[in-house]
């Protein structure tokens, strides 16, 4: 039986537009999803390269064409979630490409629904013996 697994991530129409703009002004980009210190848990971005994955973060999906990270102590918190990327008014991350442009990247989340959970979770038990 055929199914399409639940996108981990997504994100609103603003947050597109926010990461077009960001992509024609630094290139190619990238979000890593902050599990909090400096700029709490914000979503970051950056140009593609510029931040290191490391083995133990986890690929979320793409939003158009921007990878999406988050890492694997964070993932255990959210994986019943799909995260909701969204732009609001107010200082972006320190750290993160839309900081003085006025707006700033937002994770929105939603639970799975129990169908939702089953698919992923099969999914990831296929991946895992593929491996």
């Amino acid at each position: 039986m055929a199914y399409t697994l639940p996108p981990r991530v997504v994100a609103t129409e603003a947050a597109m537009q926010l990461v077009d703009t960001l992509t024609q002004r630094y290139g190619p980009l990238m979000f890593f999803q902050s599990g909090g210190c400096c700029d709490g848990s914000s979503p970051m971005c950056y140009p593609l390269g510029d931040f290191s994955v490391s083995p133990t973060d986890v690929f979320l999906g793409r939003l158009g064409d921007t990878p999406f990270y988050i890492g694997r102590d964070q993932f255990e918190y959210w994986q019943h979630t799909q995260l909701i990327i969204d732009v609001v008014d107010g200082m972006g991350g320190m750290f993160s490409l839309e900081n003085g442009t006025g707006k700033r990247f937002l994770t929105r989340s939603r639970l799975f629904s129990d169908e939702e959970c089953d698919q992923l979770a099969r999914h990831a038990a296929r991946e895992t013996a593929r491996n």
